[in-house]
């Protein structure tokens, strides 16, 4: 069993002269099982805001502009509070920043049992749920890349498929709780099943391999996986200077505002068509299931042929599944749509930091995936509560969903137009 997360490196004898050995069975392993459910629980259950959709507006006959505001505004905050606990997990371990987030999150769902007026809403869907759910994805994701070397792409996709285990489980077994015991219970039951549950698995989290005396898995193969020092790319200032970088940001400020449209309303618009609310929820399940494949099939795709390809590949599926809504009254042709959406989110979820790669470089990678999934938060708060006043106005999502079906295209169509940047091209227009 490895030694608390702050215990120094054990050296193989008393001069350290020999590396630590990889026992027989990686801990590294359980670092993945371990996060997987974290992000299950964290991600997986705040994707499924639309369950909750019904009965709030039932009970507060609140606007759902208003009610998806609520979701827009805990986006934007959830971003803010994934890049500081990206930070503090770099810096004290992920174990402490998960705990203090896991508490907030809790708190969030469990104050929902007490809501009587908006504010309250807001504050507690919008800052305590919002600040608590940010902390679930830079610390475990970082943690895995530290733990793995190679294979730390599909370890990392195995992780990250947490959420789409979440969401393809989670829907229906909430709505039963919604039913048996109604929205408020559910909310405190989810509340106090978060707390037990991560508290009892983010003891085993651990920083680094090197501080538990153990290697990072495959170590040995680090020059054939990591790219050349020299290749470092673009700069930040330098990729700010080209056209592609806001191409790429507008690509997927379009992506977040059309998938989390979808995840906010689906389940209310299958409801207007007449389905029960289970039934209704059984289409996010589809969503969150075939997305997993979406981020198995793409990624794979993405290692074979330029990222651009799959890029396109995603948002065609998209634009496809869109489209195909518009004409979707049958409760099949929902679910198929599920299929479709699915794919194309799930795989265009695991490519943002593979474009950024593919035209910019390593040097400044990670604050240009930064930036990408900023954009994303942008258009993901913006776009639900949009779809909710257009909603509110016409009493149809008809023309909600045709505006996504419009960015998806624009989309697209930036997204042919993509062409690897040059260095040359940023030198002679400074001079």
């Amino acid at each position: 069993m490895p030694r608390d997360e702050n215990s120094s490196p054990k050296s193989g004898n008393q001069s350290g002269t020999r590396q630590p050995e990889r026992p027989r069975f990686f801990y590294g392993y359980i670092i993945v099982a371990v996060s997987f459910i974290l992000m299950m629980f964290g991600w997986g259950i705040y994707y499924i805001y639309g369950v909750f959709f019904g009965p709030l507006e039932l009970e507060f006959h609140w606007t759902r502009a208003v009610t998806s505001g609520a979701f827009s505004l805990s986006v934007l905050i959830s971003g803010i509070s994934g890049i500081i606990s990206g930070r503090l997990s770099d810096r004290i371990g992920p174990r402490a920043v998960i705990m203090f987030c896991a508490v907030f999150l809790a708190l969030g769902y469990s104050l929902m049992f007490l809501v009587k007026d908006l504010w309250q809403f807001y504050l507690f869907y919008g800052l305590f749920i919002a600040t608590g759910v940010g902390g679930f994805w830079a610390p475990p994701v970082s943690t895995v890349a530290r733990w793995f070397i190679g294979r730390r792409g599909f370890m990392t996709g195995i992780v990250s498929g947490g959420i789409s285990f979440g969401t393809l489980v989670l829907p229906p077994a909430v709505t039963a709780l919604i039913a048996a015991y109604g929205w408020r219970a559910a909310y405190l039951i989810i509340g106090i099943t978060i707390l037990v549950i991560v508290m009892l698995l983010v003891r085993f989290l651990r920083h680094s391999p090197e501080r538990v005396g153990l290697m990072p898995y495959e170590s040995r193969q680090v020059s054939r996986i990591q790219p050349n020092p020299a290749d470092t790319g673009f700069s930040f200032k330098e990729a700010l200077r080209t056209s592609q970088f806001w191409m790429v940001a507008f690509i997927y400020l379009c992506f977040g505002a059309a998938q989390l449209t979808i995840m906010v309303h689906i389940v209310p618009h299958a409801v207007g068509l007449g389905y029960s609310p289970i039934s209704a929820a059984v289409v996010l399940s589809i969503i969150g299931g075939v997305s997993l494949l979406g981020r198995i099939v793409l990624g794979s795709l993405a290692d074979r042929l330029r990222v651009k390809i799959s890029t396109l590949v995603g948002l065609g599926v998209l634009a496809v599944s869109l489209i195909f809504l518009q004409f979707s009254q049958n409760l099949w042709q929902l679910y198929l749509f599920g299929v479709m959406f699915g794919f194309g989110y799930g795989g265009l979820s695991c490519l943002q930091s593979l474009i950024g790669a593919e035209l910019f470089g390593l040097g400044s990678l990670g604050v240009i995936t930064a930036v990408f999934s900023f954009c994303f938060d942008i258009g993901g708060a913006s776009g639900p509560v949009l779809a909710g006043y257009i909603y509110d106005l016409s009493h149809d999502y008809h023309w909600a969903f045709m505006l996504m079906i419009f960015l998806i295209l624009l989309a697209l169509i930036i997204g042919f137009n993509l062409k690897p940047p040059r260095k040359s091209q940023i030198n002679s227009s400074a001079s």
